[in-house]
């Protein structure tokens, strides 16, 4: 793709952790960047200083409008929102609000101001517990908690939206999402994270007691529930060459799963974090969770033809060294 072709990118929650890493991508392959957060819970120094950062609120049609207007965007990659699921049940209005109220609002401001290409991220949690493993984008969607519905109306705001206006999409279903840029540019900072290989991490690094692991009498090899692992910046390349397939085909509209198509169990993630830290990780054994899938793992064979991605970091260990150099990096600011 030329130079003439890389028209601005606004990235929503951009100071997040997976905005991050995906301006820091597009950065790298020549993108220029505009990033639009409220910092609710994201950090204005994980933002790129090659990119422009604004902080604001996605559903501020006037201040969004005049971003589109004034850096002459191109193409939208939305990563503002709420993730965390047990969170999404407690309340679920935050969740409706925040991430389809929100998006609606985004959206509309979108083509309204001419935007042609808008990449989405969504989430697994759209298929509920899937019937079957690994699970295909045409498996049914049918979320068991308020996180999983949130995103899956704003797909459907978005295939409605590319049905009536010129306005073409595509959406990313991410699996487990882990690790932390591997030149420690950024990396996962939100203060309670609830994922499995950042609460280890922080174990391991003495920020944390323990992990909980919840089951241990799945039908998996060793009990405890099987996951797919994706690296922060496998993912973020994806998002890059998704940008492209947009502008490539703009009449075209996608939605595609974002993982390696294999998994790992809590226990093997564990061990994992044990053989880079050297440390001993404290498991304290629980009860299953209510909806917790046996297994979760991605049918990535769409994304794979569609987009000719081809992961760097499929490694496990690679992943798990990547978040513990990130969570010694983080206890060095404090």
């Amino acid at each position: 793709m030329t130079g003439s072709q890389r028209l601005p990118v606004l990235v929503t929650g951009g100071a997040g952790y997976i905005g991050s890493h995906a301006v820091l991508a597009l950065l790298d392959a020549g993108w220029p960047v505009v990033v639009i957060d409220d910092l609710s819970t994201g950090f204005d120094w994980a933002v790129a200083p090659e990119a422009t950062f604004v902080r604001g609120d996605i559903a501020d049609a006037v201040l969004v409008e005049d971003l589109i207007r004034r850096h002459a965007i191109g193409a939208i990659m939305h990563f503002a929102g709420s993730v965390v699921v047990p969170e999404s049940v407690i309340h679920p209005l935050k969740y409706y609000d925040n991430n389809t109220a929100r998006s609606r609002a985004l959206i509309e401001t979108a083509f309204r101001a001419g935007i042609a290409h808008f990449l989405f991220s969504s989430t697994a949690a759209t298929y509920g517990v899937p019937r079957e493993v690994p699970v295909s984008e045409d498996a049914p969607t049918v979320p068991i908690n308020p996180y999983g519905w949130s995103k899956l109306m704003t797909e459907r705001m978005l295939a409605d939206s590319s049905a009536a206006y010129p306005l073409n999409h595509i959406a990313l279903r991410y699996f487990n999402v882990a690790g932390a840029d591997p030149s420690g540019r950024s990396g996962q900072s939100t203060v309670g994270a609830t994922h499995l290989i950042k609460v280890a991490a922080e174990v391991a690094a003495g920020r944390r007691s323990h992990v909980d692991v919840y089951g241990t009498d799945y039908e998996t090899p060793d009990g405890t529930g099987v996951r797919d692992y994706i690296h922060v910046s496998d993912l973020a390349d994806a998002h890059v060459l998704a940008l492209e397939k947009l502008i490539a085909d703009p009449g075209a509209n996608h939605v595609m799963n974002c993982g390696y198509g294999h998994g790992f169990s809590v226990l093997e993630v564990i061990d994992a974090v044990e053989r880079a830290s050297g440390t001993t990780i404290e498991r304290r054994m629980g009860p299953r969770r209510p909806g917790d899938p046996p297994t979760l793992v991605a049918d990535n064979r769409r994304i794979v033809s569609t987009l000719g991605w081809k992961p760097r970091l499929d490694d496990l260990d690679a992943i798990v060294a990547d978040a513990l150099a990130w969570e010694r990096k983080l206890a060095q600011r404090e």
